[in-house]
């Protein structure tokens, strides 16, 4: 079976699908499952000042409980490809490896999800499941994520889909696979602060108004707090000052503006708005007034406690692999935080260690164990069910 889904995963990594652009990879992983007996539905939703985007709803089964695989057919930009050893969306193996933009991240593990349903399908039928298998993949996660998932979503609710728990295929294994399953996310704000001041010669700073010594104290006050020490499942809260920008070429002038950037992931210790108070309240305090901040959040934290759905993916896991996954919230944001609001949901998935890389790559052995994983996780979700 190992080479029905290293076809798979070779035909959804030719297509060049980087957001918003789909390339005919939502159509292969279509008609795959229409020829299983999914009932699938193209969702294409628009916004204006955003991106349209296509995603994919299928589902076999009408009874609950429902399983939900998620996902991502787009993929960033491959950089120069004179770069890569191989053209990043013609798919080659080298010595057990293959290649090719996605791979990690995270068409090979689309590609192992679907074979594992269709063993399972092939096996038991679509009336012999003891519930019902859903794919929910989208064309929008490496972008706004604004027309993809939450809009899927949405859509679902409207029209009576209700999921039960949800795996997300995210790379989550840093060096291994196998190492890691993710249970929840830090929460992502971003910042920017502008403080004005007046312009002026600096021979004559009486009558100007420098205002990067106040940007500078605002920037010290927030870079010196210290948010929380972590909890039994999620590291400290962190901010870090992604620029600092003046956009002074004259040496002998006073700056009329100063702006800054910075970025908190935050634990479950906070939310989006509480930090966004307290940004608020430095910002008068360090600035005199004369700061103003834009604050955007895009993601909350969120944590799925440990329990049925995570024992049931750690267990697969040990099972083909023989390691004891660590249940971690580490890492960046991820289309879970949309899902965590409707049911269970965890991540599982490849080795992350090159997405998003020149040359990303996926062991073809791994491939074929994260498949053997999926179909375990399936059976006996759908007998402890």
């Amino acid at each position: 079976m190992s080479a029905e889904v290293l076809e798979l995963s070779r035909a959804l990594i030719g297509r060049p699908s980087v957001t918003p652009e789909d390339a005919g990879a939502l159509g292969i992983l279509e008609n795959f499952l229409a020829l299983l007996g999914f009932t699938c539905h193209r969702l294409p939703f628009s916004e204006t000042g955003t991106p349209d985007v296509d995603n994919l709803y299928a589902r076999i089964g009408a009874d609950a409980p429902n399983f939900c695989f998620a996902g991502h057919t787009d993929v960033v930009p491959p950089g120069d490809a004179n770069d890569w050893t191989s053209d990043p969306f013609m798919p080659e193996v080298r010595d057990g490896v293959l290649y090719g933009r996605g791979t990690a991240d995270m068409k090979c593990a689309i590609a192992a999800f679907t074979v594992a349903a269709a063993r399972i399908v092939r096996a038991k039928g679509a009336d012999g499941l003891g519930g019902s298998i859903s794919f929910l993949i989208t064309g929008d996660e490496e972008g706004p994520a604004i027309n993809g998932t939450i809009k899927v979503l949405n859509w679902m609710r409207q029209n009576g889909e209700v999921i039960d728990a949800c795996l997300v295929g995210e790379p989550t294994n840093p060096v291994r696979l196998g190492e890691m399953v993710k249970i929840g996310r830090r929460g992502s704000l971003n910042a920017t602060v502008t403080v004005k001041g007046t312009q002026g010669h600096v021979a004559y700073p009486d009558i100007a108004d420098n205002p990067v010594p106040r940007l500078l104290a605002f920037l010290k006050a927030v870079d010196d707090h210290v948010f929380d020490t972590g909890n039994a499942h999620f590291q400290p809260t962190n901010l870090e000052i992604t620029t600092i920008d003046i956009g002074n070429s004259t040496s002998n002038l006073i700056p009329a503006k100063a702006e800054a950037r910075l970025n908190i992931r935050f634990n479950d210790e906070h939310t989006g708005a509480d930090l966004s108070t307290f940004l608020e309240g430095l910002c008068r305090e360090h600035t005199d007034g004369t700061g103003t901040l834009g604050i955007s959040i895009s993601g909350e934290s969120f944590l799925s406690p440990p329990g049925q759905l995570s024992t049931i993916v750690a267990d697969a896991i040990l099972n083909v692999t023989g390691l004891q996954a660590k249940l971690s919230t580490t890492g960046g944001t991820s289309d879970a935080r949309f899902i965590k609001d409707h049911c269970p949901v965890v991540e599982f998935g490849m080795i992350n260690e090159t997405a998003h890389k020149v040359d990303e790559n996926a062991r073809v052995d791994d491939i074929t164990a994260l498949t053997d994983i999926y179909e375990a996780v399936l059976t006996n979700y759908f007998a402890s069910s």
